[in-house]
């Protein structure tokens, strides 16, 4: 199952968002993707930027159980922050390597969500809000009198070249 997973994953995708997080978080991260964020710091570091506050406490040691802890304040925060859960990857996944596709998918979760919420993010979908839009009375008039360019214009049209 694990093999399906991996043929999944995106490296495309991992370039925009190591871009995108080391754009938010101002932090450069180092050697392979996944490595450099399962200490949770950084992860913990780019919800706080997204939305302050987010993470109180990040646990800077290098022990295991800290890291999940990191990792697991992460997830919570970005649940909290409009993550929806059925995206979410395990602490797992991401701290034992195992499932690099579903981390994957969280981050560009969390970067759809970002986005809609106006942060500026080059990767992934906005979601669509909902667009109202109210025109003067006088500007749909003038609208009428204007031939949009999808009807295209017959100026060149010429049959000397037959």
């Amino acid at each position: 199952r694990s093999s399906d997973l991996q043929q999944k994953y995106d490296p495309q995708k991992e370039q925009e968002l190591r871009q995108w997080i080391e754009d938010v978080t101002g932090k450069s991260i180092n050697g392979p993707f996944m490595e450099g964020l399962k200490d949770g710091i950084t992860l913990c570091q780019l919800i706080n930027k997204l939305h302050p506050g987010s993470v109180k406490k990040m646990n800077e040691s290098t022990q295991n159980w800290h890291q999940l802890e990191n990792i697991g304040n992460f997830l919570k925060a970005i649940t909290d922050y409009g993550v929806k859960p059925h995206d979410l990857f395990e602490a797992n996944d991401l701290f034992e390597t195992c499932n690099h596709t579903q981390v994957q998918s969280t981050l560009l979760a969390l970067a759809n969500v970002a986005k809609t919420r106006g942060a500026s993010v080059n990767i992934g979908l906005k979601y669509a809000d909902k667009q109202e839009r109210r025109f003067q009375p006088e500007k749909l008039k003038e609208g009428r009198n204007v031939i949009g360019l999808q009807m295209g214009t017959n100026k060149f049209a010429s049959r000397s070249e037959e």
